[in-house]
């Protein structure tokens, strides 16, 4: 039970709304979260529940007997455009774009914080999905992060997401990505075979040190293509995934010195800067003069690009591809267009 809290209004605060005057009282508390405690009768004036407009007159007490319980986040349906490469009675493969989020987290209660999910989407385009994964992740089996793009299964009924989510536990789903990552990868192929688990003291990454909490995960690279110009040194690769660790791909790549391009989180870079024009201009006056080019992406230069698995129902095997987007691509031939750095 909430403890009771009891405030005297100040005579300056006379004029005041209540909902602005108690958002200046309540440290931490946002004035949308003070709203929701006035509207639950949580707030009284003086003994009597009053309206988030009321205007202070001074010397009121105000008594707050509760906290703000905010409606448990539920997923809702918008008319956002889809890419879907398949689609039967029990599946949907979509095509993500980065910058799109697969769904709200638990923890974000704010109305705003729940539009433009890729849930959302699809609530909207099917209609009816599996309700195994909950009120927030209808029908998402798998995910992928924000700022990634690609394939993503998604199962309508849960009988279909119950099978697909057997086969992702026992490794039967093949999936490939597309990563252009941070320096020449010398091995034309390789396997990271390193435990991922939660960073403990930066919590928004994932580590392969070793940690209790860490779960087995391996990672297959081969190299397509190398890169060396006057924005660097770079190395188009595929990597298959056995297993579907939190950002495995980007923090496996990371812990071998090849940070995917984009991912600031993991130390790749933010943008490609010319280093001949920079390291030309000896002088900050030339510097000022000669400002070097730079190359910007706004995103992970990572792509699923393919699934392979059978069907849950029918058994039968379906291969589906994504193309690399066009942002992509366009960064790509970029990148290709450049002549090699003599000597690289």
């Amino acid at each position: 039970m909430a403890e009771l809290r009891t405030i005297e209004v100040p005579a300056e605060a006379k004029g005041q709304r209540l909902d602005q005057f108690l958002v200046a009282q309540l440290e931490g508390v946002s004035r949308s979260r003070v709203q929701l405690l006035i509207d639950q009768g949580d707030v009284l004036i003086n003994g009597l529940h009053e309206k988030a407009s009321l205007k202070l007159r001074g010397g009121e007490r105000i008594d707050i007997t509760g906290e703000p319980r905010p409606a448990p986040l539920k997923a809702i349906a918008e008319d956002i455009p889809l890419d879907v490469v398949f689609e039967d009675a029990d599946l949907a493969v979509v095509n993500k774009p980065a910058g799109m989020m697969v769904h709200a987290g638990a923890g974000q209660n704010e109305d705003e914080r729940n539009r433009g999910t890729l849930v959302n989407a699809l609530l909207y385009r099917f209609k009816k999905l599996s309700s195994t994964g909950g009120d927030l992740r209808p029908g998402i089996v798998h995910r992928l992060d924000k700022q990634t793009s690609g394939l993503v299964v998604v199962a309508k009924n849960d009988r279909a997401h119950l099978a697909m989510a057997e086969l992702f536990s026992s490794r039967q789903i093949k999936k490939t990505y597309i990563a252009l990552v941070q320096g020449t990868v010398e091995r034309a192929k390789g396997t990271i075979n390193a435990s991922v688990g939660r960073d403990p003291v930066r919590r928004t990454r994932m580590t392969t040190q070793p940690l209790e909490n860490a779960r087995a995960a391996v990672s297959h690279y081969e190299v397509v293509r190398r890169f060396a110009n006057r924005f660097g040194k770079f190395t188009l690769v595929k990597v298959r995934i056995e297993t579907g660790r939190t950002h495995q791909i980007r923090v496996h790549m990371a812990s071998i010195g090849h940070p995917v391009v984009g991912d600031t989180l993991y130390g790749g870079p933010g943008q490609l800067t010319d280093q001949v024009a920079s390291q030309a201009a000896t002088s900050k006056a030339a510097r000022r003069k000669a400002e070097p080019e730079r190359l910007r992406l706004g995103r992970n230069f990572l792509h699923a690009a393919r699934l392979e698995f059978p069907h849950p129902k029918t058994g039968k095997l379906l291969v589906l591809e994504a193309p690399l987007p066009a942002e992509l691509e366009a960064f790509l031939s970029r990148l290709e267009g450049e002549p090699a750095t003599p000597g690289a």
